[in-house]
């Protein structure tokens, strides 16, 4: 009866060990999946963006490798029944490739405006606060830029009038403003674009319509820097022109 009981006694223990191994197994198999889901976990990325810089006043080259897909909207579609017009004032070459791009696109005919005075290096020098570009912004009476010629050929044939500029200070660069100013936009389709390294289209478009006070003017785009060809042409296409 004594070996009975022994026996009994030596089985009830070995459950009994049994079952705390088991519990404690489960308990440190749950601790460890904890901490990893926590190391491999992200911290959420910011909502906030970095206030803008202000723009240098040339379209200059940028290390920014221009979107596959323009942002701005083209606004409502152009009715064109005439021929096509590419204007473009460029101070560093960089608004010439895409007007080029431009009337390779469309077939248009292009015309540059070119300063009576033209801008040399040391006048484009934002950084200098004497420098020509710096002295125009300062004194708004300076920016009147004469161009060597402000009203193309046969302006009248032009049914679409495509303006394109750099941004200089969030604004149209200045030898712009003195073309508006010298034509009559009456029944044209204008579309304006622009070039900058950082800054958007901003203001610069609507401040060209209210000088025109006349024409049909559609949402302009802004092109970075060294914009790629089909950049551009994938932006005219969505004009359906």
């Amino acid at each position: 009866m004594k070996k009975f009981f022994a026996i009994l006694l030596s089985v009830t223990m070995v459950f009994s060990l049994a079952a705390c191994s088991g519990q404690n197994a489960q308990s440190g198999q749950g601790s460890g999946s904890s901490n990893g889901s926590a190391g491999e976990s992200t911290p959420p990325e910011s909502s906030s963006e970095p206030a803008e810089q202000p723009s240098e006043p040339s379209d200059t080259t940028s290390s920014e490798t221009p979107s596959d897909t323009p942002s701005a909207e083209p606004g409502e579609p152009a009715e064109v029944g005439g021929k096509t017009l590419v204007v473009y004032y460029s101070a560093t070459n960089n608004t010439e490739a895409v007007a080029g791009y431009i009337a390779d696109a469309t077939g248009a005919d292009l015309f540059e405006l070119v300063p009576a005075e033209p801008y040399t290096s040391d006048d484009l020098d934002w950084t200098d606060r004497d420098s020509r570009v710096s002295r125009e912004h300062d004194d708004e009476s300076l920016r009147v830029v004469e161009l060597e010629n402000a009203v193309p050929d046969n302006w009248d044939e032009y049914d679409t009038v495509f303006i394109g500029y750099p941004i200089w200070w969030g604004i149209a660069a200045w030898p712009t403003n003195t073309f508006v100013k010298a034509n009559d936009f009456t029944g044209k389709t204008v579309i304006p674009f622009c070039t900058s390294s950082s800054s958007g289209l901003g203001q610069s478009s609507e401040l060209l319509k209210e000088e025109a006070g006349t024409g049909n003017w559609l949402e302009g785009q802004r092109f970075q820097s060294r914009a790629s060809e089909d950049t551009v042409k994938e932006w005219v296409a969505s004009l359906e022109l």
